[in-house]
């Protein structure tokens, strides 16, 4: 049974359980639906969506959004490192419509995937320059500093000369912090649980982004109280920058 997303068929899409929901935040349905097909993200133009990739998908609420979504993408791939949210979404949400997938991030976390024999880092399933719509809002905050560039590099990679990326940060001013040498630019706030929350230091996140190839274009949403998430968008360098923050 395949779904087309329109109102007479979105109540066929389930809705992930609330057990899974609360492993990505939020819990109220609406921030699960899409009753009138609007796009998800209104600052993104609508050929931004034709092919989106999900660094972090859990369990599928961007996803369900997009399915629901008018222009729904041509192509859409979701990642995570949590299997029984990625399995969740494979019996429940991909066979609602083609050109969605999901896919097992399977690396090292103590939390939802341990094993010592997992990597810490591994590449994304996607082409290069394949990518219109990158998305990891809530992502880069539980991303530790020995894995940050490696991601935002595998970023750069698959972003398409016209894409965007649609991030956040916690970010904090290393000049405040003088104890900290040239080789430590990240505060953790768990000392059990590193990625529960991870800053970075504003400089050193310019600095690594250019490194990488990303450059940010604007600056999409401020903290909503002090010290809390920056919204970023990126694209790859060369096109019109601004300054973090």
């Amino acid at each position: 049974v395949r779904f087309r997303a329109d109102r007479s068929h979105r109540r066929e899409l389930p809705l992930p359980p609330l057990e899974y929901r609360q492993w990505v935040g939020p819990l109220d349905d609406e921030r699960y639906d899409n009753p009138n097909g609007s796009l998800v993200y209104p600052d993104f133009a609508p050929e931004r969506y034709e092919s989106v990739f999900d660094f972090g998908c859990g369990c599928g609420r961007v996803a369900r959004q997009l399915i629901l979504q008018t222009p729904r993408p041509r192509r859409y791939v979701g990642i995570d490192v949590h299997p029984q949210l990625i399995a969740w979404c494979q019996e429940n949400l991909a066979p609602a419509v083609e050109g969605f997938e999901f896919h097992h991030h399977d690396v090292a976390d103590k939390l939802v995937n341990a094993g010592e024999e997992k990597p810490k880092v591994r590449p994304f399933p996607v082409a290069d320059q394949s990518v219109t719509l990158f998305e990891s809002l809530s992502i880069f905050t539980h991303i530790v500093e020995s894995q940050l560039a490696f991601y935002l590099g595998e970023a750069a990679r698959v972003l398409r000369e016209d894409g965007e990326m649609n991030a956040s940060f916690l970010l904090f001013e290393k000049p405040d912090f003088p104890v900290l040498g040239a080789r430590r630019n990240a505060l953790y706030i768990d000392e059990s649980y590193a990625p529960a929350a991870v800053y970075y230091d504003r400089g050193w996140l310019a600095q690594t982004l250019a490194d990488v190839g990303l450059a940010v274009t604007r600056v999409a949403q401020h903290p909503e109280v002090h010290g809390y998430q920056w919204r970023f968008v990126l694209a790859r360098a060369g096109v019109d920058t601004t300054e973090i923050g």
